[in-house]
C-alpha cells in the first residue's frame, strides 16, 4: 500500500496529536480558522491589529452596520492561514482512501519526522510560519530528501507570497494586472506620496504635507487615486479591511504607514480595480489545466455603503452566524464572452507562475471590464464544511466533485506527473 504523507499546520490553540495512530474518523474539533470562524464569540467590530493603532477610534470607526456585532476578545492572526483539527481530519480521511497516512506536522521537527515516515508521497498543504519563504520549506525538504510531493514547487510559493515579484512576472509576460508600486520604507512613502500631491488636492490635504513637499522627491505621479494597499507577503486577508481602499493621498498616507509600522514589511500599492470580482479554482498540469466554475463575489450583499472589498469586516463583522450573507455565486452569471476571458487570465497566470496540481487565482475587473490577476494562491484554503464558504470546495462542488474527490484529485495530478503509482485501498487504512 502506498504511504502518503501528509504535510500540514495545526492551529496550536487545537490539541491534535502530532504523532502515533489516530482513527481517520475520530472526533473533529468544532473550531474553525480565525479567518473563516463564524461563531459569534469570534466575531468583533475592530480588526485586531487596527484596535487603539491611531490612538482613538475617530480614524476606523466601525462601519454602522457593525454597531451590533458581538463583543468579545480579538483573535490573534498570527495563525490565520494555518487549519482547524476539522480540515487537517477531512484531508487525512479524503487521502486514506489511496493509501495509509502519516501525519507530518510542519513544525521544527518536520525533517526528522519525514526521513523516519519514508513515505512514497507527501500532500502537502502546510503553510509554514517564520519568513518570506515559509510555505516554501515543506517542499523544498522534500526535494532535498528526494521524496515526491503534491503541489507547487519552492520556487512557485515563494514567488506568489511575493506579490510585487508575482505581479511583475504577470506583466512581463503580459497577463493583465494593475499598476503598482511597492513602498520598503517611510522614506519610499515620502516619495510617493509627494509625486501624488497635485494643486488640486484640497486645501487641507495641502497644507497637511506642505512642508514635507519641499523635500520630497517629486516626480510624474506613478499611480492614479483611488489606491489600494496591503502587505506584501501575506495571506488571508491579514492586513486587509475597508482601509486599504484609500480615495486620497491623505488616507494612502496614513494607511500606508500603519501597515509599514505593524506588519514589518513592505506594501504593495496599486490602483484600485472598480469592476466586479471573481475566484477561479484550478485543477491540473499543462495543457490539461482546468478552471472549476468560477465564483463571483456578491459585493451587495455587504451592508449599504460598504467599501466592495472582501476584507476584515466582511469575514468578521457582517458575516455572523445568525445573520449570514449571500457573498457568492457559483457558478458565476456572466456572458459568455466574459467568462472565457476571466478562464484565459486565469489559466495564463497558473502557468506562467508554475503553478502545478492546483491553485486559486483572484481575477478583478478594471474600468473598461478587462480581467485582471489580483492575486495567484498556490496552496488553497479547502475548509471541508460547506457553511464556512470556502471558495475552492465551493467551486469543486458545482462541477460535481465531492470534497474527498477534491483531494484525492490534487494527489492523483501530483502522482501522476512524478510516476508515483497510487492504489486504492478497499478497506478504509487507519490514519498514523
Amino acid at each position: 500500500m502506498t504511504r502518503i504523507g501528509f504535510a500540514y499546520n495545526q492551529k496550536p490553540d487545537e490539541g491534535a496529536p502530532l504523532g502515533g495512530e489516530t482513527d481517520a474518523d475520530a472526533t473533529r474539533a468544532d473550531d474553525e480558522p480565525p479567518s473563516t470562524r463564524r461563531d459569534a464569540p469570534s466575531r468583533t467590530s475592530t480588526p485586531p491589529a487596527l484596535q487603539g493603532a491611531f490612538g482613538d477610534d475617530s480614524l476606523y470607526a466601525p462601519h454602522p452596520a457593525a454597531a451590533h456585532a458581538a463583543a468579545a476578545p480579538l483573535p490573534d492572526d498570527e495563525f490565520a492561514e494555518w487549519d482547524s483539527a476539522e480540515t487537517v481530519d477531512a484531508v487525512a480521511s479524503a487521502l486514506s482512501a489511496l493509501g495509509t497516512v502519516v501525519r507530518l506536522e510542519a513544525d521544527e521537527h518536520f525533517p526528522e519526522r519525514l526521513r523516519a515516515a519514508r513515505p512514497d508521497i507527501v500532500f502537502n498543504m502546510a503553510e509554514g510560519l517564520n519568513g518570506v519563504n515559509r510555505e516554501a520549506h515543506v517542499p523544498a525538504i522534500c526535494e532535498f530528501l528526494g521524496v515526491p510531493y503534491s503541489g507547487s514547487d519552492p520556487f512557485t510559493l515563494s514567488l506568489c507570497l511575493d506579490k510585487a515579484r508575482a505581479k511583475e512576472t504577470l506583466t512581463y509576460h503580459g497577463v493583465p494586472n494593475a499598476p503598482f508600486v511597492l513602498v520598503r520604507s517611510a522614506e519610499e512613502l515620502d516619495r510617493l506620496v509627494g509625486a501624488l500631491a497635485s494643486p488640486r488636492a484640497g486645501a487641507g490635504e495641502r497644507a497637511a504635507r506642505r512642508g514635507r513637499a519641499r523635500t520630497a522627491e517629486l516626480t510624474r505621479p506613478p499611480l492614479t487615486l483611488p489606491l489600494f494597499v496591503k502587505p506584501v507577503h501575506e495571506g488571508s486577508s491579514k492586513g486587509i479591511t475597508e482601509r486599504n481602499l484609500c480615495r486620497t493621498v491623505l488616507e494612502l498616507e496614513e494607511m500606508t504607514r500603519f501597515l509599514l509600522d505593524t506588519y514589518r514589511q513592505p506594501v504593495l500599492v496599486e490602483e484600485y480595480l472598480p469592476g466586479a470580482e471573481f475566484t477561479c479554482a484550478v485543477l491540473g498540469n499543462g495543457r490539461d489545466a482546468t478552471v472549476l466554475p468560477i465564483i463571483a463575489m456578491n459585493f451587495a450583499a455587504l451592508p449599504s455603503g460598504a467599501a466592495p472589498v472582501y476584507g476584515f469586516e466582511a469575514k468578521w463583522v457582517w458575516d455572523r452566524p445568525d445573520d449570514p450573507l449571500d457573498l457568492f455565486e457559483c457558478p458565476a452569471r456572466v456572458p459568455a464572452k466574459l467568462q472565457r476571458a476571466i478562464e484565459r487570465v486565469t489559466l495564463d497566470a497558473y502557468r506562467v507562475l508554475g503553478c502545478r496540481d492546483w491553485g486559486r487565482v483572484d481575477v478583478r475587473l478594471d474600468a473598461r471590464g478587462t480581467p485582471n490577476v489580483v492575486e495567484v494562491n498556490p496552496l488553497p484554503g479547502i475548509l471541508p464544511n460547506p457553511a464556512d464558504n470556502s471558495c475552492f470546495p465551493k467551486a469543486a462542488r458545482a462541477a460535481g466533485i465531492g470534497y474527498d474527490e477534491l483531494i484525492q484529485t490534487c494527489l492523483t495530478n501530483a502522482a501522476e506527473r512524478q510516476g508515483v503509482a497510487l492504489r486504492a485501498a478497499a478497506v478504509r487504512e487507519r490514519v498514523a
